[in-house]
C-alpha cells in the first residue's frame, strides 16, 4: 500500500514482531506464576498489546483504563480525565501498565500515581517506543522495545487524525504532505 504522506519505514514488521518476543520472553521470565495485570492506557496499544501478551507465558489479566485529556493542560501537567476506571481489584497484584508510545511521561508519571493508590504488589510500565528526547518527568521503564527520535510515526497503532493505526509497521510520518495532499483533494 503506497501512502504518499509517509516518509520511511522505521521498524518493519519483522522488528517489531523480533522485538514484541524478546519482550514477552523477558516479561514471561520475570511473572512466571504470578499472574500480572497487563493495564493499556490507550488506543493506540491495541496491537501491542495483543501480541505481547500472546508472547507471555504465564496467566495473566488484561485491563483497559480509557483516559481523556484537559485541552491545554494535559501537555503541561499529565493530569487526565479517567473516562474508563479497572475494573478489577489490583491490590496486592503485580500491575504492568503497557503503552504504545512514552514521550513526556506525564501522564504515564499520573496514571502510575493513580494505580500505587490502590496498593498494587507492584507496579511497571512496558513501552513498544520511547521518545526520551521528549522526557520531563523521569519515570522508571521496565521494559523498552525501541528508543525513537523526535519524529512523528504511524502505524502499528500509532495514528494521525485516527487514521494509520492499521499499518503493519511504523513509520516516519510527513504531516505537512498530508496536509497538502487533502487540502488539494478537498
Amino acid at each position: 500500500m503506497h501512502i504518499p504522506a509517509i516518509k520511511r519505514i522505521i521498524y518493519t514488521e519483522e522488528d517489531i514482531k523480533n522485538k514484541v518476543a524478546e519482550l514477552g520472553a523477558k516479561i514471561t521470565s520475570d511473572y512466571s506464576g504470578k499472574k500480572p495485570v497487563f493495564v493499556s492506557v490507550s488506543l493506540g496499544t491495541t496491537y501491542f498489546l495483543a501480541d505481547l501478551t500472546r508472547r507471555i507465558d504465564t496467566e495473566l489479566n488484561i485491563e483497559f483504563m480509557l483516559i481523556g485529556v484537559y485541552p491545554e493542560t494535559s501537555k503541561r501537567t499529565g493530569v487526565v480525565k479517567i473516562i474508563k476506571d479497572l475494573d478489577i481489584d489490583v491490590e496486592g497484584r503485580h500491575v504492568i501498565m503497557i503503552e504504545d508510545i512514552i514521550n513526556t511521561g506525564l501522564t504515564m508519571g499520573y496514571l502510575v500515581q493513580n494505580i500505587e493508590s490502590r496498593k498494587p504488589a507492584s507496579i511497571k510500565i512496558c513501552t513498544l517506543l520511547d521518545r526520551r528526547v521528549k522526557r520531563l518527568m523521569n519515570i522508571p521503564l521496565e521494559y523498552t522495545g525501541f528508543v525513537v527520535p523526535d519524529i512523528y510515526l504511524v502505524g502499528y497503532g500509532l495514528d494521525y487524525e485516527q487514521e494509520y493505526r492499521h499499518l503493519p509497521y511504523i513509520a516516519e510520518f510527513d504531516i505537512d504532505k498530508y496536509n497538502k495532499i487533502k487540502d488539494r483533494d478537498s
